[in-house]
């Protein structure tokens, strides 16, 4: 039995779309070609941009050093004091101020980077020094957000860093660090 052309037709080209979707889905960057910057997907950007975190605090966050947005952000269940919630609030400033401007810097960094090789003229001299750019430029915008956690943590009494893990939802909300500072208590 000989199968008519147009069922032989639509079968090959549902074979041919399935092979393509499930190689494509296999593929981690299919569809990032088109990014202006490779390595930065637009939400990476914008996060950048405004100085927000980028996940570059986990250290400190998730081991019992309290970030200041977080802490703003809880202040009312976390019962800070005005005074805690003015040290707190000037170094939220002082840290965003400075991360966005290098995170600014960053994404150009990565910008120049991705504008060398879309242009076909990369070479080794000139990737050491857009990385060695890029990459210093990230380590202080990540210790600009660490030293915001540990700035931050001794401004809270034990009660509420316990409290603030807990509303952060990191296991038990007990004082897992072991780090000191001066307390509020």
């Amino acid at each position: 039995m000989i199968m008519p052309i147009k069922t032989l037709t639509a079968s090959a080209a549902t074979f041919v779309m399935l092979t393509v979707a499930t190689w494509a889905g296999t593929q981690p960057y299919a569809g990032q070609e088109g990014r202006e910057i490779a390595s930065l997907s637009g939400a990476d950007v914008t996060a950048l941009l405004a100085g927000e975190g980028w996940g570059l605090a986990k250290p400190a966050e998730l081991n019992g050093y309290p970030g200041p947005a977080h802490v703003l952000e809880l202040a009312d269940k976390l019962h800070l004091t005005d005074a805690q919630r003015g040290e707190i609030t000037a170094i939220f400033d002082g840290m965003k101020a400075e991360a966005q401007s290098l995170g600014a810097a960053y994404v150009e960094a990565e910008e120049h980077l991705s504008r060398m090789f879309r242009a076909g003229h990369a070479d080794p001299d000139m990737l050491s020094r857009i990385l060695a750019d890029s990459s210093d430029t990230l380590a202080k915008l990540r210790a600009v957000h660490l030293s915001a956690h540990l700035e931050t943590t001794p401004i809270l009494t034990a009660h509420q860093k316990a409290m603030y893990q807990t509303l952060r939802g990191y296991g038990t909300g007990s004082d897992r660090s072991g780090h000191g500072g001066h307390s509020h208590d």
